[in-house]
């Protein structure tokens, strides 16, 4: 294939992706896979290829971001939080709280918060921001269509209040639901983030990065929040030594900012 650093270093001027700030076996293996199915022999050749035809260059990010999503995947995380952080957010900051949905994929977090918090306050009171470092699928959350599969998990009174189902097994999320995200293109990596934030929900992501990374990511969602604002991370992604990066353990998976 060819020299994988010297690869590394071209997307990053393409793309600004920095493929070091992964797993590198894992990475690596995706990539030679994409390029065989391709194609095409040598990384050289590869990155000629994207440079020439955008439709492969969209279809290498869509494929290097991990778009594995669905709604309110770990039901009991959703539970502690319409139980216990939202009536504490709720409390801290008052109504109009400030949720960013960090690493969105397809929207289905983000929609699921919204619905959440309308058991609560009035949709024209919510607002959350949603990002990815993928283009693609910030379209696919901006349409809102959705097969069952996806929907397995969410509580049938979400799925009877704000969906419409369309054919046999796809089902349209309302337009009042999809009015209260704003949906923006942003790499955690390198990008700027929002300040003043009450609550960061980002999942099933940082499993990906390297701890590098996932310390200065961590740091900076500390930036990002309000003092006492909340992180609700994956079910897999506990944080080892939370004090280090200014977060005291609240619940399973919930971090407050000190």
């Amino acid at each position: 294939m060819g020299d994988y650093e010297v690869f590394k270093s071209k997307i990053f001027q393409m793309t600004k992706i920095d493929l070091s700030c992964y797993k590198e076996r894992q990475m690596k293996r995706r990539i030679d896979a994409l390029i065989v199915k391709a194609g095409i022999a040598t990384y050289d050749e590869y990155v000629a290829a994207l440079k020439k035809d955008p439709a492969l260059l969209e279809e290498f990010v869509t494929y290097l971001t991990i778009n594995v999503s669905e709604f309110y995947r770990n039901p009991d995380q959703w539970k502690v939080l319409e139980n216990e952080i939202l009536p504490y957010l709720f409390e801290r900051f008052g109504n109009d709280i400030r949720i960013w949905s960090a690493a969105c994929s397809t929207g289905d977090e983000p929609y699921t918060l919204v619905m959440l918090l309308a058991k609560f306050i009035p949709l024209n009171r919510i607002h959350i921001l949603a990002t990815d470092l993928d283009k693609q699928v910030l379209e696919k959350a901006q349409i809102g269509l959705y097969d069952e599969k996806s929907l397995k998990g969410l509580p049938k009174e979400f799925i009877k209040k704000h969906f419409t189902q369309v054919g046999g097994e796809s089902y349209q999320i309302h337009d009042e639901i999809k009015k209260c995200v704003e949906f923006k293109q942003h790499n955690l990596l390198k990008d700027s983030y929002p300040s003043g934030c009450d609550m960061i929900v980002c999942r099933n992501v940082m499993i990906y990065f390297t701890e590098d990374a996932k310390k200065s990511i961590y740091h900076k969602f500390n930036q990002a929040l309000n003092e006492d604002g909340m992180l609700f991370v994956g079910s897999t992604e506990q944080i080892i030594s939370a004090e280090d990066y200014g977060f005291t353990a609240y619940r399973s998976f919930f971090y407050k900012k000190d």
